[in-house]
């Protein structure tokens, strides 16, 4: 079968073409026909060397996708062969035209979603449904989501009202962004490419305070939103960190202005946004949510998608197809 083997730790080229063997389905894994491969963005910081990759390349590169159940292993339900799921691999192998995954981690995917959709939605539907419950928003509060207009930060805009948002300022990455930002319900929307975009936050805040901040910026910026959040209700959930760095803040920053800061990451929260696939699912399948599907591009495009979703200019989710789904 082909597959997109990280040749080793670089720049989108590293990303090339093989041919390798078709994975089995191990005791408790399912082995899917991928129809649809979504590219994430942790997936270039992995592959650039950003972030630790864990094992030694050459591996199959990639995260989640959604296909067709051909295999069930042992002690997996049976009823699995020929249902259209998403699923996540343990770490590596879903850029590929089969893939071998945990059967825990398979979602159904609804009849009338497809499995584009369906991978598009996965990852970022997943974590902000997490997110937003995490923030427990009273129907009263303004919130601030860092990087609003793609990924995780879309979805958080386009649900934070429903979860009890009372006022949404989101940042946003350049003028498309900011209107892409806007039309999926942010009241306000400033640019950080702005470097004194926190100024320009504090200007669109004047006399009132953030009560929420949705962090996927970090480094040292948090600092200077840590200042503008509500005095001891504000708090601002850290779950990215697109700086490079995560939020530079320190516990006396945290105990002197009695904020708090939520980290979401770890095992725990992991556990939390797996449970969330088929909830994500539904929603979009029922129309609550939006793809936004930039394009959808052959498998062998895998290392050009890594360039496009690099430059910041897509507003949509990349998908990789294998040529055996047309």
């Amino acid at each position: 079968m082909q597959a997109i083997v990280m040749t080793g730790i670089g720049g989108p080229e590293v990303l090339v073409a093989e041919e390798v063997p078709v994975p089995q389905a191990g005791p408790g894994e399912v082995v899917i026909r991928a129809e649809a491969i979504p590219v994430l963005f942790p997936e270039t910081k992995l592959r650039s060397g950003a972030f630790p990759l864990g094992v030694e390349p050459p591996l199959v590169f990639g995260f989640q996708a959604a296909g067709v159940v051909t295999e069930v292993g042992a002690d997996v339900d049976p009823t699995l062969l020929g249902k259209r799921v998403t699923v996540a691999t343990k770490g590596f192998g879903a850029y590929a035209e089969f893939v071998s995954a945990p059967a825990a981690s398979a979602a159904p995917i609804p009849d009338n979603l497809s499995s584009a959709d369906a991978a598009a939605i996965l990852m970022s539907g997943s974590v902000a449904l997490p997110l937003l419950e995490t923030a427990r928003l009273t129907g009263t509060e303004t919130v601030l989501v860092e990087a609003a207009a793609t990924g995780i930060g879309s979805i958080l805009t386009q649900l934070a009202k429903e979860y009890g948002a009372a006022r949404v300022i989101a940042t946003a990455g350049g003028t498309a962004k900011s209107e892409q930002a806007r039309k999926l319900g942010a009241d306000e929307v400033i640019d950080h490419n702005d470097p004194e975009w926190p100024t320009r936050l504090r200007e669109t805040l004047g006399e009132t305070t953030l009560d929420v901040v949705f962090d996927s910026i970090g480094g040292p910026t948090a600092l200077d939103i840590l200042d503008l959040t509500t005095p001891l209700t504000g708090r601002m959930l850290s779950y990215g960190w697109l700086s490079g760095a995560p939020a530079q803040l320190s516990a006396t920053d945290l105990i002197t202005r009695g904020r708090t800061l939520i980290g979401c990451a770890g095992p725990d929260w992991l556990a939390r946004v797996a449970n969330s696939n088929t909830a994500t699912l539904q929603r979009a399948a029922k129309g609550d949510l939006a793809p936004l599907v930039e394009a959808v591009l052959p498998l062998d495009q895998a290392a050009h998608a890594h360039h496009l979703l690099e430059t910041r200019a897509v507003l949509g989710k990349l998908i990789l197809r294998p040529a055996t789904n047309g």
